[in-house]
């Protein structure tokens, strides 16, 4: 299927590549026609995968300096398609029927690019059950603002109108944005943030 999505993963917990790793704190793509990375890796697959009747979203993650391959997953990969919808044009249960019958299409994507980033709270990016419970569980997340466009709970849980903090990991929000340049997809992003 084309385009193809081009994905950055941006694994340091504070912008400008600051603090530890996290595995991803954040991500930002773009939608293209074609591009030698894809040339160079999935497109080699293409005679196998038809061969095998293969339908579907294939991601394969690599240290691009010299393109090498890190992780091969054949589904929508998380958060990615939560990213990946802020440049979709159609439902994205429309797409989905499309992939699952065969249709032969294009996305139908925006132009520019798409962003998106956690909201996290103690202990991400660790996994310490002990600092979670002290600090995080049950804290109350506040919308501002009834519109959640392109704010997605992660692991929150709703009761009596209130959105609580859940899980272990400490990821309670991702938010995302889109703009015809890169800095214009970021504000938007941060403008949902603070809202």
């Amino acid at each position: 299927m084309y385009p193809i999505n081009i994905t950055f993963e941006h694994k340091k917990l504070f912008p400008k590549e600051l603090g530890v790793s996290t595995g991803e704190m954040g991500t930002s793509m773009f939608w293209a026609k074609d591009s030698p990375i894809f040339d160079a890796t999935l497109l080699k697959f293409q005679n196998t995968l038809a061969k095998n009747n293969f339908v579907g979203h294939i991601d394969i993650n690599c240290i691009v300096n010299g393109i090498y391959p890190l992780e091969f997953t054949s589904r929508f990969g998380f958060p990615q398609i939560f990213i990946q919808r802020a440049g979709i044009n159609e439902p994205i249960g429309d797409m989905f029927l499309k992939i699952a019958s065969g249709e032969n299409f294009k996305i139908n994507v925006k132009k520019g690019f798409q962003v998106g980033a956690f909201i996290v709270v103690p202990p991400f990016p660790y996994d310490d059950k002990k600092t979670f419970n002290l600090f995080s569980k049950d804290a109350v997340v506040v919308f501002k603002k009834n519109g959640k466009e392109g704010v997605h709970p992660m692991h929150l849980k709703k009761i009596y109108d209130e959105w609580l903090i859940t899980g272990n990991n400490g990821i309670a929000v991702l938010v995302t944005g889109f703009g015809n340049t890169m800095k214009d997809a970021q504000k938007m992003m941060y403008k949902r943030i603070i809202m």
